[in-house]
């Protein structure tokens, strides 16, 4: 009997098409591997179909071989063309592909104008094609910026003041996530929204696929390149519990209309990253600056309680999603 409803589980599954946006982004290929480990029939987006055999080599190495469930398609966030074949007979869409850069344009618009578009579009194509449910990709970066709010605990309640003196980035995602939920309100018709908001996103590399923050924290930590703890912490989250509230949240009912913040306990700053490395992996610390600790009142507070108690969502330690970043690197 439970190898019959495994089976029918799995059957059940194939007959729900998932859109993935940005396959070969850090949060999308861990996505794709759970939603193919689960039996759906996976569709992705790429800039470039050029990067597909990468996605297939990641894929490989997280224990997926058999790739009759997945499809490919060339398409855009900032042109029209392949997004109605991308999101052709499926239920779903989670719009996971957001660009993070590494170094902040000179002109704002660089990043607002295709975050905004991107997400408007993808929004578009999927009512028109039917699609369900659409879960996407925000950020804290939509929540916790332009107000000074020490002592406040974050909660999704919170928005990002895009008019106060904000960095391209936070200002793109704010806009972009307020674009779509205006959206929802005026045209989405039947369709249904959920946001996922996380902080710094870790947790293992599969394949040559890295997050941001393996250059920006990880990297830099091990190389020594950061030499002083900024005066800023930040919240954590593990890659393998973003997939995963992704697709309680494309599932659940009561996720419908909803945000969620997506982060573990509490927050870090560069020296806790520094000492936890140094205390549990010494073999990989030898380049480790000398660092004086963050001041206590620096200390951002987030909640992650509403994921918690609607979608059941219990995500890893900031601990374990920082050293399995750590254990992805070599030697």
């Amino acid at each position: 009997m439970l190898n019959f409803a495994c089976t029918f589980k799995i059957q059940t599954m194939k007959n729900k098409k998932v859109l993935v946006t940005g396959g070969s982004g850090f949060v999308g290929i861990h996505t794709i591997l759970q939603l193919l480990q689960q039996g759906y029939t996976v569709h992705t987006t790429l800039r470039s179909l050029s990067k597909k055999e990468n996605i297939i080599s990641a894929l490989a190495k997280g224990g997926i071989t058999e790739l009759q469930d997945l499809h490919f398609f060339e398409a855009d966030l900032t042109a029209d063309k392949g997004w109605n074949e991308a999101t052709e007979g499926c239920d779903y869409v989670l719009h996971v592909a957001s660009p993070f850069p590494l170094v902040e344009p000179e002109d704002e618009n660089d990043l607002i104008i295709p975050a905004r578009d991107g997400s408007l579009r993808v929004l578009k194509v999927a009512k028109l094609s039917g699609v369900k449910r659409v879960v996407l990709t925000s950020s804290f970066a939509a929540i916790g910026y332009g107000a000074d709010r020490k002592g406040h605990t974050f909660t999704e309640e919170d928005w990002t003041d895009e008019n106060a003196s904000v960095a391209p980035y936070i200002k793109s995602k704010t806009i972009a996530e307020k674009a779509a939920w205006e959206f929802i309100r005026k045209e989405g018709g039947d369709m249904e929204l959920s946001v996922i908001n996380p902080v710094g996103i870790f947790g293992p590399v599969i394949g040559d696929i890295y997050p941001a923050s393996y250059e920006g924290v990880i990297k830099a930590i091990l190389e020594g390149t950061v030499t002083e703890s900024p005066a800023f912490t930040f919240g954590i989250v593990d890659v393998r519990d973003v997939a995963g509230i992704h697709i309680k949240a494309m599932l659940h009912p009561e996720a419908r209309g909803q945000r969620f913040l997506a982060t573990s306990d509490g927050a870090v700053s560069f020296y806790d990253v520094a000492q936890l490395i140094k205390t549990e992996r010494p073999q990989k610390a030898d380049r480790i600056a000398e660092m004086k600790p963050t001041q206590p009142e620096m200390y951002t507070q987030m909640s992650n309680r509403k994921a918690v108690d609607i979608l059941g969502w219990q995500p890893r330690s900031k601990e374990e999603a920082i050293l399995a970043s750590v254990d992805s690197t070599v030697a």
